[in-house]
């Protein structure tokens, strides 16, 4: 390989990457690789701290997604407890993590990658941001504000504030929903569905200018892994583990989050701080053969969610999913943008039939014990794909071990082939047009990556494209 492209910083994700982009002889593209620079270590500092105190300290580890931690974190408690927590419990526990997908989730589509899709790629990147979609869609730029509102208003009134919640604990949750709070939620239902119902239309309409990006994007054969319930349906919070390939043919069933070790591998890399997960059964992808079927590379998140699971389980989302399944496009990775779209809808839809039950103002909150376990493994749906907390305690609840398997590094490995496909079809020779610069980019913002969960890591969020001759050489290098 002659030479090396580098894009530093990657923007509009949330942390601090880069990208380099490795050139043949003939200025083709050989390989591409995204690394993260960045390093926090929140498995190393929280040994020896007490379990019970994990949920507050692991919500700290992101602003973005904050809840996802708090609940696997306070599951992988619930664990070392060896209790069953109270119904109420486990429904207030579902009914923040709706809020935080949705709220997530719109972040994503309407922040960060809605500039790319209504101001075109190519567009001046002094105005290719939020603010340029503000000037350009006012009604489309509030809407997604206030829907995201939306999942921030279900988190603070459920545990008081916002972001870092400090609400759900080993064997329950602190308090109930008020029912103010019930009001105040009600209140915006009605415009927060509204909004993605348009949003979606939208959507679809956009798709019919953006079929080469849907072919290029990360779209390629790989596996598909995520949480469903007892039959098969849409899960979020509990559930078994399922694992289906390009085809949507089921590998894996009905697997035990908890024996997480016997069927996904940790692999690392030396130029980068996140991990690379992949399927044991199928073994470590070759990185050199682009289009193998048969390795355990996978993909987690909300198109891997739509891809496993057998049905949604609301009315409107259940029809967003079948036309959305009509594209058969479940490989492109451009589609992650529509999955998150209709995962909006459905918790918009299951906030809406949760409400009326009278359990979310219950007193019974929290099943109390001390330790009867050494050992726990904790497992929800983060917005970004199946979040694993796994923690090992001495016999005064100490911990002596943490390993958080986080969604962004199960998506390692798909990040690196989407960049590498994309470069392939525009890089062609040592020049590096801004227009190409960003499509490499908005190849990684499809899976919506959240650095700082996924290493652990403190900095800002900057991205550096290099280019690097056969020879080792830096010819050229890009920053944002």
């Amino acid at each position: 390989m002659s030479k090396r492209i580098v894009i530093n910083p990657v923007t509009r994700i949330e942390g601090h990457a880069k990208i380099s982009i490795y050139l043949d002889d003939q200025g083709e593209v050989a390989d591409a690789r995204f690394h993260v620079t960045e390093f926090r270590g929140f498995e190393k500092f929280c040994e020896g701290r007490p379990f019970w105190e994990m949920p507050g300290i692991t919500a700290r580890i992101c602003g973005i997604c904050p809840v996802s931690h708090l609940l696997a974190s306070a599951k992988s408690g619930d664990r070392l407890l060896a209790v069953q927590v109270p119904p109420a419990a486990e429904k207030l526990r579902r009914l923040m993590n709706l809020g935080q997908i949705i709220q997530s989730h719109a972040l994503s589509f309407f922040h960060l990658s809605s500039p790319d899709l209504l101001l075109g790629w190519e567009s001046d990147p002094a105005q290719r941001n939020v603010f340029g979609v503000m000037a350009t869609e006012p009604a489309l730029a509030r809407g997604g504000v206030r829907l995201r509102q939306f999942g921030q208003t279900v988190i603070e009134q459920l545990g008081g504030r916002k972001i870092h919640p400090a609400w759900a604990v080993p064997g329950g949750v602190r308090s109930s929903l008020s029912r103010v709070g019930r009001q105040q939620i009600c209140q915006q239902l009605s415009e927060a569905k509204k909004t993605i119902l348009e949003t979606l239309t939208l959507f679809k309409k956009l798709l019919e200018d953006f079929q080469e990006e849907v072919h290029i994007f990360g779209n390629f054969p790989s596996l598909f892994m995520g949480l469903v319930g007892a039959d098969g349906t849409w899960e979020h919070y509990d559930g078994c583990l399922r694992v289906v390939d390009s085809g949507g043919n089921i590998l894996g069933d009905q697997l035990d989050p908890s024996n997480y070790r016997d069927f996904i591998g940790e692999a690392v890399q030396p130029d980068s701080y996140l991990k690379s997960p992949y399927y044991k059964p199928l073994g470590y992808p070759d990185q050199t053969q682009h289009c193998r079927l048969e390795n355990g590379l996978y993909r987690v998140g909300p198109l891997a969610r739509l891809n496993i699971c057998d049905r949604i389980g609301t009315p409107l989302a259940e029809i967003e999913l079948q036309r959305f399944r009509q594209y058969d496009m479940g490989n492109s990775s451009f589609f992650y943008h529509y999955a998150r779209l209709i995962e909006i809808l459905t918790c918009i839809e299951r906030i809406e039939l949760a409400l009326d039950d009278p359990d979310l103002q219950s007193h019974h909150l929290r099943a109390r014990a001390d330790v009867n376990q050494h050992e726990a493994i904790g497992v929800g749906e983060a917005p970004r794909g199946t979040l694993f907390h796994h923690y090992k305690i001495d016999d005064t609840g100490l911990l002596t071990y943490v390993n958080l398997v986080i969604a962004t590094g199960q998506n390692n490995l798909a990040m690196n082939r989407t960049v590498a496909q994309i470069a392939r079809h525009y890089i062609h020779g040592p020049q590096i047009p801004e227009p190409m610069l960003n499509r490499v980019e908005a190849g990684i913002r499809a899976f919506d990556p959240c650095l700082s969960c996924s290493t652990h890591a403190f900095g800002k969020m900057p991205l550096q494209l290099q280019l690097i001759s056969a020879e080792g050489q830096l010819l050229a290098e890009c920053y944002r």
